[in-house]
């Protein structure tokens, strides 16, 4: 089942997210945030940009979230996202599933482009994201430093919708949170 994230959630979410951390260079956070910190990350997004998860069983094994992208006005048409799985429940077509929600989603707020950044090589992600139809934007050479080297990004980008001209202001999360539009997307 896919759903909204809730606080109650930052535990599992952080047992999650805690490997990328500390075994991988997936994520280039470098210590781990703990789940107090985690569920107020989940709360304040939440605002402004959708955070689901995949549960099964009562157990939360993927999460999925959109994010601010820079800061200035002119960006907010654009959103990163990011997608976490939990090893065990890898390779069983979740990633696909509740990222493809992620962007329905954020289409729904009148978000038009989401972009994916990836530690290279990061050949699942670039996999998941091509077969997402993200298409290549660019490589940040040396990036970020993390496990005693230095990393090149990569940088995907989808369009969701044709930009619009002057666009509509992009809706809330929260403004859409309990429409029945975002209900039929989460209830696929």
């Amino acid at each position: 089942m896919i759903r909204i994230a809730r606080a109650e959630d930052a535990q599992a979410i952080h047992a999650i997210y805690a490997p990328a951390i500390t075994d991988t260079a997936i994520t280039f956070e470098t210590e781990l945030p703990g789940t107090e910190a985690m569920r107020q990350r989940i709360l304040t997004r939440l605002h402004h940009y959708p955070w689901l998860v995949w549960e099964e069983h009562g157990e939360v094994l993927a999460y999925a979230y959109a994010t601010r992208f820079r800061e200035r006005a002119a960006y907010d048409w654009i959103a990163e996202t990011s997608i976490y799985v939990h090893a065990q429940a890898r390779r069983r077509g979740i990633a696909r599933t509740l990222y493809g929600t992620l962007l329905d989603v954020m289409h729904l707020q009148g978000i038009n482009q989401a972009v994916g950044v990836i530690t290279m090589p990061g050949e699942v992600s670039v996999a998941l994201h091509e077969a997402m139809d993200f298409t290549p934007a660019g490589v940040w050479r040396k990036a970020g430093h993390k496990l005693g080297q230095w990393w090149d990004v990569g940088v995907w980008q989808k369009e969701l919708a044709s930009p619009a001209n002057p666009p509509e202001p992009v809706r809330a999360f929260s403004s859409v949170a309990s429409s029945e539009a975002l209900q039929a997307l989460l209830g696929r």
